[in-house]
């Protein structure tokens, strides 16, 4: 079928990229690294060799999102080491935190199925990082930071709070489309 497209694309005077497109063969369930597929006359890279990224979700040979939950937890730990080592005051680390680094946090958390758990541990290390940052004891509870009906309120948005209300917005979303097939999803 590969040898027809190609005699169909040099009929019509163009020609397939082989290095831009990849290949994923599957046999019996799990994936066949033996087999190969060419177009004109070179080999088109497999998707363990060469990971895919399309509308922000990678894809490679595992297809489980369990390496990318491990990824985003490495992600916000060197990001709030960065944000640490900076010089700026503990209320701007805040602000690089709640405007740079939770938003870039909560697309993979969104894209993929990344357990709670793994986004627990991430809203661990934010907090520890966030006590350090505006002199709060270490005893202080979660509650008492991302309360919204205490006397004083801190403007700071929880990343297991977003990562639920995202997952609740995503269902709702699919749940209420108008086409049948994406309901059925």
């Amino acid at each position: 079928m590969l040898r027809r497209l190609d005699d169909l694309m040099s009929w019509c005077r163009m020609e397939f990229k082989p290095k831009k497109s990849r290949s994923l063969s599957i046999r019996r369930g799990k994936v066949d690294e033996a087999t190969t597929f060419t177009v004109a006359e070179q080999q088109i890279p497999t998707v363990s060799q060469e990971p895919v990224k399309s509308l922000g979700r990678w894809y490679d040979s595992s297809m489980k999102d369990t390496r990318r939950g491990a990824e985003t937890l490495e992600l916000a730990s060197e990001s709030l080491l960065a944000i640490n080592k900076c010089g700026l005051q503990g209320k701007f680390k805040i602000w690089c935190l709640q405007f740079m680094l939770i938003p870039k946090l909560l697309w993979p958390l969104l894209v993929y199925d990344i357990c709670s758990s793994t986004v627990e541990a991430i809203e661990a290390k934010i907090n520890k990082y966030t006590r350090k940052w505006l002199g709060f004891p270490p005893g202080l509870l979660d509650v008492a930071m991302y309360c919204r009906k205490a006397k004083l309120k801190l403007p700071m948005k929880s990343i297991l709070e977003e990562y639920k209300c995202g997952k609740a917005r995503l269902l709702t979303m699919l749940e209420e489309s108008d086409d049948p097939v994406v309901k059925t999803v």
